[in-house]
């Protein structure tokens, strides 16, 4: 057999992008002389995440529509046109064996010529409640990978298969509790509270924190707060290192305010609660680490997707879910509920660990493997 040729396709958030170059990662240890191609938006963070994986990519001009009228509205048609045309080129010059999508407008274009010229073509829905493109795409695709059950109602049940989400391989090994506290010189009498906003940061989620600094630190808990990129300026005040800090009058006060965590197996391993957002590849992290999760769903996505997410996990038992317009009412019982009772904190790990799919990765490549036409 000929080594095979693969175009991936997906982006517009990390969300999207992580799945595509993981599973990328996986298809070249299976196949080392394969010849891979990204295909994503021009002026999307794919641009810049994909080459710095190793992979080649290419650019279409092509966005999504916004919920207002706007000049960019105007322009979607051409820049369908442009981005149809474009993924003609790409496929005929290219010749690939599968087509991969992992959600995001520029796979809309691509896969869908791939379908038209007999391409096998496969989908990786990441989220609880699929987006546009991909509902669009699923009636020609040959194979869907869904990370939640109970989508039938958006996709064909015979070419649903229940995968997950790939996940960063350095959670697969568990990691050590004392040498993570060694790492974040935590004091292990003492409850350890992650937080947990994403890359750039949840604005809801920090302000939470800022208010109820106090409330967490006589629940005798020490914080890691990662505040977000964009607002580490904001925030970092509150770091008990920093000797302005508005906190350190408090006795062993022990807070750390940070923009990014570079060891996330290390945070993970230190955390006895979690609070984080619910984007798709941070609850199937959370599911694999299997700690006491209270899930705060950014409620400014499209189709209110996080809190779906978010919800199929509470819905099992696995997670506690507040929206952020409960926050000021429910917050501080719901925590105290969470950290002081050992039961409920044990019933959630152990429930959320039922719902992990640490072989998702494996389990997408195989489903593409089936499809490459000896």
């Amino acid at each position: 057999m000929q080594q095979p040729r693969f175009i991936i396709s997906g982006g517009g958030t990390g969300g999207h992008i992580y799945p595509a170059v993981a599973i990328a990662n996986e298809l070249k240890l299976r196949f080392p002389e394969a010849k891979f191609l990204f295909v994503g938006a021009q002026d999307k963070m794919e641009m810049q995440k994909v080459p710095h994986a190793g992979y080649e990519i290419k650019g279409l001009w092509i966005a999504g529509l916004q919920r207002k009228l706007t000049f960019q509205n105007a322009l979607f048609p051409i820049k369908l046109a442009s981005s149809l045309l474009k993924s003609f080129f790409i496929i005929k010059s290219f010749k690939p064996d599968v087509v991969i999508g992992t959600g995001g407008f520029a796979s809309g274009a691509v896969l869908k010529l791939a379908s038209l010229f007999g391409i096998p073509t496969v989908i990786q829905e990441q989220n609880s409640y699929p987006g546009i493109t991909n509902k669009l795409l699923a009636k020609k695709a040959n194979a869907i990978c869904v990370a939640y059950e109970n989508l039938e109602r958006f996709f064909p049940k015979d070419k649903m298969i229940l995968t997950g989400n790939p996940v960063r391989q350095d959670l697969l090994v568990k990691a050590d509790k004392s040498e993570a506290n060694a790492y974040f010189k935590l004091d292990e009498s003492k409850k350890t509270i992650v937080i947990l906003g994403g890359s750039l940061g949840a604005r809801r989620i920090n302000q939470l924190i800022e208010k109820e600094l106090d409330f967490l630190q006589n629940q005798n808990c020490q914080i890691i707060w990662q505040c977000g990129k964009l607002y580490f300026e904001e925030y970092k005040k509150f770091d008990s290192g920093n000797h302005s800090s508005p906190i350190t009058h408090h006795p062993s006060p022990k807070v750390q305010v940070m923009a990014f965590i570079d060891r996330m197996d290390l945070v993970y391993a230190a955390a006895d609660v979690i609070i984080s957002r619910s984007g798709a590849s941070s609850v199937s992290e959370l599911c694999i680490v299997g700690k006491p999760t209270i899930f705060i769903p950014s409620p400014n996505v499209a189709e209110d997707h996080q809190t779906k997410n978010a919800k199929a996990i509470a819905d099992k038992k696995g997670a506690i879910l507040l929206r952020e317009n409960e926050l000021d009412e429910k917050f501080e019982t719901t925590f105290s509920d969470v950290i002081s009772n050992e039961n409920l904190q044990i019933e959630l790990s152990q429930n959320i660990k039922k719902l992990a799919k640490p072989n998702a990765t494996k389990d997408i490549v195989e489903e593409i493997v089936k499809l490459i036409k000896n």
